[in-house]
């Protein structure tokens, strides 16, 4: 049995994991780059390991540096997390060789289902219903062409080997192919060092859904629902539900079958992700399949009432699955919001610095998985996420009261963040009704980046915070450093006055 678990990630998907960790009494070791010597997973673990330089590739990409830590300290198995390493096979395979447990499925189905191409072929030969498109990869604009005449327009270029909206085009014309493609292929290049795009039908007004899917090495398979993963903005979520608004009985078991098939199809086991897309008349077709944990997994946890980190650990243990399909059941709503530390207003750019100030929510139904604390800064080396708000209510109007309630009492300063624009999303109209599609924030941009107008009480507040901040540098100011400090308050009065003319 596991008995030291080594989280070759960061942030709050490894302080999430340390937890469930601890929980079945099992040590724990953190690493971590230069930039995150004093982060909260660093301080929680057992143990912490340096393991090279802030930038991503010479740390947390570094697969020979994370085996040294893990042998170093006696680790027995490694949990990846998501990002990252998670879904590179030569990494699973790596951690086999050394004698390492990899908390996730084989580097055989990492490979399969990690190129789009293959794992295109491999859902149509199990029968799982896929997106009209090219079989292989497509190399000339003649090649493209074809296939357009074949399916129809519009049409998604697509890198075959990534994720994350990388490397991928939308042609509305044929006059488009040739710059499409040579930029999809351009960009795939460079995020994933794999040229290899393919060519699939545009689903218009697409619904993004996925179903939560556990494997053993038993050959046992179940699906733990679905999760609405709509709401996005360029290509990458912010908000999650489950269930999905639009959902069925009948389609979700439908769509939950053909999610056990496309694990089965591939020898699964572990934790992993079988993703949809939905059209407006409820016709679905694979996606992809996420080989790993998902950010969004606690929604599923939260309405189904199982710790996925543990199962993880139990499977990679050699342990048959306990639970049974028919027995599981979906109790309640939950939502996710994912809180980054972004400028909405100029094309959500990251916004990393220091947070010189958080509240977190509280009360019934809330949870909070975050890495940051006051006075921690924001790297700009990885990804700009600061926690994930997960709230659960009895049915969706709870929730969604729940969670306006929870947004508002979020408070950060120091960071630019998304939170007034996350509170717009749960209040929109179409969101509120459940009527919403990927398309979801171009098509409210208007409401959802409205400027609200500062009044009287709100600038009280502004010089009232200012101030506070300009007192607490001085509190923790050398004699030295008084005399070059900046004071907020009065710049404030100044820049107020001036307007004011």
């Amino acid at each position: 049995m596991i008995k030291k678990v080594l989280v070759a990630n960061r942030g709050e998907i490894a302080v999430r994991i340390i937890r469930s960790c601890r929980e079945m009494g099992i040590t724990t070791v953190a690493v971590y780059s230069d930039a995150d010597r004093k982060s909260m997973h660093v301080l929680y673990a057992d143990e912490a390991y340096h393991i090279g330089p802030s930038p991503s590739i010479d740390s947390y990409l570094n697969i020979d540096n994370i085996i040294r830590a893990a042998i170093m300290s006696g680790a027995d198995a490694i949990h990846p997390g998501y990002g990252f390493l998670s879904e590179n096979p030569a990494f699973s395979e790596r951690c086999k060789k050394d004698g390492i447990i990899f908390i996730g499925p084989s580097a055989d189905a990492i490979a399969t289902m990690g190129d789009k191409i293959t794992a295109r072929k491999t859902m149509m030969a199990a029968g799982v219903p896929v997106v009209p498109g090219t079989e292989g990869k497509i190399d000339t604009e003649a090649e493209a062409l074809r296939t357009i005449e074949t399916i129809g327009l519009p049409v998604m270029i697509k890198a075959s080997a990534g994720g994350g909206g990388k490397g991928m085009r939308l042609v509305h014309n044929p006059k488009e192919v040739k710059s499409a493609l040579r930029a999809a292929r351009s960009e795939a290049k460079t995020a994933f060092g794999d040229d290899s795009v393919f060519i699939e039908k545009y689903i218009e007004s697409p619904h993004h859904i996925e179903y939560q899917i556990l494997a053993d090495s038993f050959g046992n398979v179940i699906h733990l629902f679905e999760r609405e993963c709509s709401v996005q903005r360029r290509h990458q979520k912010i908000i999650e539900e489950t269930p999905s608004p639009i959902m069925t009985p009948e389609k979700r078991q439908k769509m939950g079958e053909d999610a056990i098939a496309a694990a089965k199809a591939v020898n699964y086991q572990g934790a992993g992700t079988i993703e949809f897309i939905v059209d407006k008349d409820l016709n679905y077709y694979f996606l992809e399949m996420n080989t790993r944990l998902q950010v969004e997994h606690p929604i599923t946890e939260r309405v189904v009432g199982v710790d996925l980190v543990k199962e993880q650990i139990h499977i990679a243990n050699g342990l048959p699955l306990k639970l049974q399909q028919e027995k599981l059941k979906q109790n309640g709503h939950a939502i996710e919001c994912r809180v980054y530390a972004e400028d909405p207003e100029n094309n959500f750019m990251p916004a990393p610095g220091k947070v010189t100030h958080i509240d977190i929510p509280y009360g019934v139904g809330v949870r909070v998985d975050g890495s940051i604390y006051e006075g921690r800064e924001v790297p700009i080396y990885y990804d700009p996420l600061i926690a994930k708000l997960i709230v659960w209510g009895k049915d969706r109007h709870e929730a969604l009261e729940r969670t306006t309630r929870a947004l508002k009492e979020f408070k950060i300063t120091g960071v630019k963040n998304n939170l007034k624009f996350l509170e717009r999303i749960i209040i929109s109209k179409d969101f509120v009704d459940g009527n919403y599609t990927t398309h979801f924030v171009d098509e409210n941009k208007d409401f959802l980046m409205k400027e609200e107008p500062c009044d009287q009480n709100c600038e009280d507040i502004v010089i009232i915070t200012a101030f506070m901040e300009y007192l607490q540098k001085i509190e923790k100011a050398s004699p030295k450093e008084m005399t070059a400090l900046k004071n907020n308050w009065k710049d404030y009065s100044r820049v107020r006055s001036v307007l004011k003319l």
